[in-house]
């Protein structure tokens, strides 16, 4: 069973219906989903994020985690049953009956845990891939702009490595970044500017607040492609061959920290309110996948203010009039004002990644690849 799970693991491609794969596969991600949750719920002051455990409506998560736990055994008992890929039914089902035996839905939790031990975000993992895979993979089969590319393609190991490894250190980048920001960027908080900020409307807040963090990030993401060093860092990202709402993930962990660290300054700096930061964090995450996800949108005269799929499919291709283009990440229309913006005959671009394609595949090579590249 684990040398067949282990060699699904290992593959891409489309799954062929009829065989129990497809509900496998569902099935032993519910599990391990549930599985996962479970232990969340016994170990919350080590496994959840501090943030965001105090705003849980913990009822519905139960709810959730009993309906995935149903639907997980209900899919692994019917492919048990019929003979249709049982080993990968029976590991789904064990992964529930385990979840069961430590509590399931119904686990208890002790209220009396401190509020600052040391923690791996295990909480924000779950809650950000079921929703990002519910969300994005029902987008890309509805708009999908390469139909022919399956959710398990290519390298997809590569991304879901780094996908688990940025979420998990949560409370390391949120730790460090806060640091950063306060220890460089503290003396330049004015009282005056943070009152004036503080007495916008909302939606003048979040605009202003979206258009600040774009003018960090681009220039900071120009920096990455003309500075050789940073770039060293970067080509991680940029070494994506395929373009989905997984691409996103594939970041090095040193380039989140300082891109976090630089955009969030001004921020803390401006003083916006909590309201306003928490609605801009929803649309940055929004848009950062959606903007690398297999989908063909454009947003017809809309595209040059608002950073599309399209412009950011662009930024990645590895076509010599697109390289060192299209920079922001919210609004298109400061690679305009900045020369920067990719002009092309063409509507989409054909190939995607590195040019020269030197950055090796797999999590911890491409850890290291700043370190070792004697390009």
């Amino acid at each position: 069973m684990l040398e067949q799970l282990n060699e699904l693991s290992e593959s891409h491609g489309a799954l062929k219906p009829g065989r129990g794969l497809i509900t496998g596969v569902i099935a032993l991600s519910l599990g391990i989903l549930c599985f996962l949750g479970v232990l969340a719920f016994r170990f919350p002051e080590y496994l959840t994020t501090p943030e965001l455990r105090r705003g849980y409506d913990v009822e519905m998560i139960r709810k959730l985690l009993f309906g995935a736990l149903v639907l997980s055994g209900a899919l692994s008992l019917v492919n048990i049953v019929f003979n249709r890929s049982r080993w990968l039914a029976s590991f789904a089902f064990l992964l529930v009956v385990l979840s069961g035996l430590l509590g399931g839905h119904k686990v208890e939790v002790d209220p009396n845990f401190p509020d600052h031990t040391p923690y791996i975000g295990l909480d924000w993992f779950i809650l950000d891939l079921l929703g990002s895979a519910l969300i994005f993979i029902f987008i890309e089969k509805l708009f999908a702009l390469r139909r022919e590319q399956p959710v398990f393609r290519p390298e997809w190991q590569t991304d879901f490595h780094h996908f688990i490894v940025n979420h998990m250190v949560v409370g390391f980048v949120l730790l460090a970044t806060n640091l950063m920001v306060h220890r460089f960027f503290g003396w330049a908080a004015h009282d005056g500017v943070r009152g004036w900020v503080a007495q916008l409307p909302f939606w003048a807040g979040l605009l202003l607040i979206i258009l600040v963090a774009d003018l960090v990030q681009y220039w900071t993401h120009r920096a990455y492609h003309e500075v050789p060093l940073l770039w060293r860092l970067h080509a991680v990202h940029h070494s994506i061959k395929s373009m989905d709402w997984l691409a996103r993930s594939r970041q090095h962990i040193l380039e989140l920290l300082i891109t976090r660290t630089l955009v969030l300054a001004p921020i803390y700096v401006m003083g916006f309110s909590k309201d306003v930061i928490d609605a801009y964090i929803v649309v940055v995450g929004f848009q950062a996948v959606f903007n690398h996800a297999n989908v063909s949108v454009r947003l017809g005269p809309l595209r040059y203010v608002i950073v599309t799929p399209n412009f950011h499919h662009w930024h990645h291709s590895q076509d010599q009039d697109a390289l060192d283009k299209n920079y922001a990440a919210h609004f298109a229309f400061l690679d305009y004002l900045f020369g920067t913006a990719v002009k092309s005959s063409k509507v989409w671009p054909e190939r995607y990644g590195v040019l020269g394609d030197y950055v090796p595949n797999g999590f911890w090579k491409q850890f290291r690849f700043p370190f070792v590249w004697k390009g």
